[in-house]
């Protein structure tokens, strides 16, 4: 069966990219990536101190809209969905690049880690991608495709991650059950899961740069992916090519992950 697919092949198609730090983030790579290919774009901040950060990369990438969310401030997440409502009356994709656990519970091993702590990392990392999943499918009215951002960690013990690694791990079993749930209203749900990249977010790993050196060591091609790769991928499964591909947990990471 032939696939119609528009050039370019997002065109008309609206996303929404949240998690954009700086001009280093992942989050960052996928909003330039659905750009090229024609999507129009929503760019959310973190806060008035991210905002300077963020604002020049929502410019470059056009973003019709450029909104304030911390998803932890109670009104702010369906804040950012009633405007998009608003403004476009439809949603296509949504990324989901947000994560975050107090430093003492990320550096203090998981034994060591707080209840606390765990529930924070936990309902930021992984509970927000429901909550978001929620607002969002109603939106995505012609069907539409969800990403979440994961890592290796989920899957295999990465020493220093810590209690990153539980929450990646239910943050994963999350995009299968929001594939299952979802897949009937044509909505796909994938969690990415990149090699190690030089992003604010993963400074904060004890001996980050050993995971980087081990990484390009382990990798097939011999070299760290970068934003781009990853946004790219996305971009792929957003677009038709990509519409029996769902649930998965894809990895980008010049196939260091197959190593033993």
């Amino acid at each position: 069966m032939k696939i119609e697919v528009p050039r370019p092949v997002l065109k008309n198609k609206k996303a929404l990219v949240v998690g954009i730090a700086n001009e280093h983030s992942i989050a960052c790579g996928c909003a330039k990536a659905f750009r090229e290919v024609g999507a129009e774009i929503a760019v959310t901040y973190l806060n008035d101190k991210a905002k300077p950060h963020v604002e020049p990369l929502a410019t470059e990438v056009e973003a019709a809209m450029f909104m304030p969310l911390d998803v932890s401030k109670p009104g702010e997440l369906e804040a950012v969905f009633e405007r998009i409502a608003s403004e476009w009356g439809q949603l296509d994709i949504l990324v989901h690049s947000i994560a975050f656990a107090p430093k003492e519970d990320l550096q203090g091993g998981l034994l060591n880690c707080s209840s606390k702590g765990f529930s924070v990392a936990m309902d930021i990392s992984c509970h927000s991608f429901i909550r978001m999943a929620r607002l969002a499918a109603p939106l995505m009215t012609d069907g539409g495709t969800m990403f979440a951002m994961s890592y290796h960690g989920a899957q295999k013990v990465v020493p220093n991650y810590n209690v990153m690694g539980p929450v990646k791990a239910a943050l994963e079993a999350v995009c299968r059950y929001l594939a299952y749930e979802l897949g009937p209203r044509k909505i796909r749900v994938h969690a990415i899961s990149p090699g190690p990249l030089k992003t604010r977010a993963a400074s904060g790993l004890k001996d980050f740069d050993r995971m980087l050196n081990d990484a390009v060591e382990r990798s097939p091609v011999g070299e760290l992916v970068d934003i781009m790769d990853v946004g790219f991928a996305c971009a792929f499964l957003a677009t038709p090519y990509g519409r029996r591909l769902t649930g998965q947990t894809v990895y980008v990471d010049g196939g260091a992950s197959i190593m033993a």
